[in-house]
């Protein structure tokens, strides 16, 4: 059966009554969800980092040990080419092997200088880490208390939420899809969620801007949908939400 559109303005305004009361309740929560998640972020970042560092570190703590070894094998070759220096036969062979010691030792000293290079950008990202570590600890208990005052908060207001969201579902069931639609798109485009909105005082109470008497006429006489002509939004005279306000 075709619905009146009296019909429809009610369904239309009990549906926004539900959607203004859900909307209330998740006010109280606030900013909590998106400093939640923002949080939430900030110790992934964090822990990410700071697996890098750790990364970086252990990288160059492999690199003192390599080049420790290999200052370990120069001066073993040093030892082995110093005791064939007393058995060479000529110059040659004895500058020959006079070169591979020089050699080894400029391979020690590189290595020197790269271990001094290697413990200075330890301490260096050691001091980085253990920053990023206390950082990490303290986002994490921020965020345990924002997660704990959501809870409480949620906790309290969730049932009712729940209900008031099976309400909303079962009113959208009466309202024509073209409605419907038109009804979602006001409210995702209104800041204040309101898409369905009385008069008062002479006004558009979504607005505030006047509406003429005779507009004010033909929204009472509930014979077609009429929105405001500045905002856009869904109008109803005050009895029929007095109506709904009483059925409720």
């Amino acid at each position: 059966m075709e619905q009146t559109v009296e019909q429809k303005l009610k369904a239309l305004y009990e549906l926004q009554t539900i959607h203004t009361q859900i909307d209330r309740i998740r006010q109280v929560r606030g900013e909590l969800p998106m400093e939640v998640t923002d949080l939430e972020d900030e110790v992934a970042g964090l822990e990410t980092r700071i697996q890098k560092i750790k990364n970086e570190l252990d990288d160059l703590e492999d690199s003192i040990v390599t080049r420790k070894n290999n200052i370990k094998d120069a001066h073993a070759a040093i030892k082995k080419y110093e005791g064939q220096l007393n058995e060479v036969k000529n110059n040659r062979e004895y500058d020959a092997i006079s070169k591979e010691i020089e050699i080894q030792g400029l391979d020690i000293q590189v290595s020197e200088k790269k271990i001094k290079e290697y413990d200075f950008e330890i301490t260096s990202k050691t001091d980085v880490y253990e920053k990023a570590l206390a950082d990490l600890e303290e986002r994490k208990k921020d965020l345990a208390a924002k997660k704990a005052e959501l809870d409480n908060i949620t906790s309290e207001t969730q049932k009712e939420e729940d209900e008031l969201s099976d309400r909303a579902t079962e009113a959208e069931k009466t309202i024509d899809e073209r409605l419907l639609t038109a009804y979602k798109r006001l409210r995702n485009n209104a800041k204040n969620g309101l898409a369905v909105v009385t008069i008062q005082r002479d006004s558009c109470s979504g607005c505030f801007n006047q509406i003429p008497p005779q507009r004010q006429m033909d929204i009472r006489q509930h014979k077609k949908v009429i929105v405001c002509e500045h905002c856009g939004r869904i109008l109803v005279d005050e009895a029929l939400a007095h109506d709904i306000v009483e059925e409720g």
